[in-house]
């Protein structure tokens, strides 16, 4: 499903309880906590992460390149409120085995009580998340990709997924609008692709007027049935 910011009409309850997630996050940041933990990979590596939360619903951040894993802290404090348990991954060798980091994640949230497990993935995190997607199709209930799957096609997971995207965020090569879109094409059902105005890239969407907007399309996706 396509959709843009005239198509998407979330029920007025939902756009209430999600914009109250988001303006409660300084009330709640508190109550939320965040701790460091690590865990192995199955190339026998180690993986360090920022958990927070305690919930049986588990949800990975795979942070852009630009950025680490504490550039999340506003975003999972968000989930956490919304009852997510969060686990906001750093790569080893600045990615160089970034799927198999996040399938560790996932392994390790799973291990420790997460009875699902969703992916947020920005820039190259989401690819990451594709990568693992396709290794593990069963392994991840939902996942989003903020500015990224242009290289992974999505052809064996069968949850939900969630493309969102700047109409004009680009790259040297070009806009990334077209490589984007053809692998959403390509991705198998339920899927959805949101639009935004502007050129910002993924993670940096938070820092513009369209920030509440991505946190709220996330939620709803995350939290509906």
């Amino acid at each position: 499903m396509k959709t843009d910011g005239r198509r998407l009409k979330p029920t007025l309850q939902a756009k209430a309880r999600a914009t109250t997630v988001i303006l409660g996050i300084a009330v709640a940041g508190v109550a939320t906590g965040q701790r460091s933990v690590s865990f192995p990979t199955q190339d026998g590596g180690l993986v360090q992460a920022d958990l927070y939360g305690t919930s049986d619903r588990g949800v990975v951040l795979a942070h852009g390149g630009r950025f680490k894993k504490d550039s999340w802290e506003k975003q999972a404090q968000a989930l956490v409120t919304a009852g997510f348990r969060v686990l906001a991954i750093e790569y080893r060798e600045e990615g160089a085995h970034g799927g198999i980091d996040v399938l560790a994640a996932i392994h390790y949230l799973r291990k420790t009580g997460a009875r699902s497990v969703s992916v947020v993935g920005a820039s190259m995190g989401g690819d990451f998340g594709a990568e693992a997607a396709e290794e593990e199709p069963a392994a991840i209930d939902r996942l989003v990709l903020l500015a990224s799957g242009a290289y992974t096609p999505l052809l064996k997971m069968k949850g939900p997924k969630l493309f969102i995207l700047a109409r004009d965020d680009a790259n040297a090569e070009g806009p990334r609008l077209p490589k984007i879109r053809a692998q959403y094409e390509k991705a198998l059902e339920p899927k959805e692709l949101i639009l935004l105005d502007g050129s910002a890239h993924a993670q940096f969407l938070f820092e513009t007027d369209q920030g509440e907007r991505v946190m709220r399309e996330i939620l709803r996706f995350l939290t509906s049935k």
